[in-house]
């Protein structure tokens, strides 16, 4: 008799229910210490990610797999770019972490002390996080995107993004493209692969006739050649701008298969590359207003001092 296909309920039941009461959460790897560590990534789940172009995909991924490095010391990730260079997302992720501006590293016109020190703090972490992180090489076929994240014996696999890998078989750029590399995807998550995909989105028609990535309007069904993108993952975010300076976009969930959807407004410091919620740049804010007001009273005691108004 061939192997059963099947599983006996009662015989899963016992284990389950331990594991239900053991009070160990299931795995999760966390991105933040904050309010975005709502962004959910897991063993066993596909994580999708859309947004318009330049609304900072790349920039939210890497930080989202930096700061899941730093954050789990034992995590290994593989990371499929098709558009950028390895050298260039690690440009990315060295900004983020400095804090010294993206031109300046492009240009490698790191030129103040202050400016140097920074670099050298954020090229330590990424010293410390690099054994656990790999780039993968063309083709991007899923076939040898899957191979990779296999041999590294990778816990989180990142495909950015799904519009532009190949599939043997299929037409470059077609719906039967997207949904074949996100099946097998899907086959891959069942093995406790934690994935994050991103994609493209469409625009939505507004009321006027136009169209634009109206984030009201954004939802499951804007990620482009959606069908199997829709089903197969199990929770969906879109990235959209919720402000008409561009520099505070919007998190939106649209799909937890395992609870409720919630979303977050952020704030994108594009010269550093950074999302911070809008809570946390308040407080940085507040922090720097606080600093400078105490310099003010610190100049004004001086200015008061030189003219021989202050205090014997």
């Amino acid at each position: 008799m061939a192997d059963a296909k099947y599983s006996v309920a009662s015989d899963l039941l016992d284990a389950w229910y331990k594991d239900i009461l053991s009070g160990e959460p299931p795995v999760r790897y966390r991105v933040h210490d904050g309010a975005l560590n709502l962004f959910e990534l897991a063993p066993g789940c596909i994580t999708l990610l859309g947004g318009p172009p330049g609304v900072g995909k790349t920039a939210f991924t890497m930080q989202c797999v930096i700061n899941a490095l730093r954050l789990q010391e034992d995590l290994r990730v593989a990371v499929c770019n098709v558009e950028m260079s390895p050298e260039s997302l690690l440009e990315r992720a060295l900004t983020y972490l400095s804090g010294v501006p993206l031109t300046c590293i492009r240009d490698r016109q790191i030129k103040s002390e202050k400016a140097q020190e920074h670099v050298n703090t954020g090229f330590e972490v990424m010293k410390s996080v690099g054994p656990r992180l790999i780039f993968v090489r063309p083709p991007f076929e899923i076939g040898n995107v899957l191979t990779a994240a296999e041999d590294f014996e990778a816990d989180l696999l990142v495909v950015d993004y799904m519009q532009r890998i190949g599939v043997k078989g299929e037409e470059y750029g077609s719906r039967g493209q997207v949904d074949a590399a996100m099946s097998y995807l899907r086959k891959s998550a069942l093995a406790r692969l934690a994935i994050l995909a991103v994609s493209a989105v469409s625009r939505s028609k507004g009321a006027n006739g136009g169209s634009s990535y109206d984030p009201d309007a954004t939802g499951l069904a804007s990620f482009r050649e959606s069908s199997e993108l829709e089903y197969g993952a199990d929770s969906a975010y879109v990235l959209v701008p919720s402000d008409d300076l561009g520099d505070q976009v919007l998190l939106k969930g649209v799909k937890n298969r395992h609870g409720e959807t919630r979303s977050i407004t952020m704030h994108f410091q594009k010269k550093i590359q950074r999302f911070l919620p809008l809570d946390e740049t308040a407080a940085v804010d507040s922090q720097l207003a606080a600093q400078k007001s105490i310099l003010k009273q610190a100049q004004e005691l001086w200015n008061t001092a030189a003219k021989g108004g202050g205090a014997n």
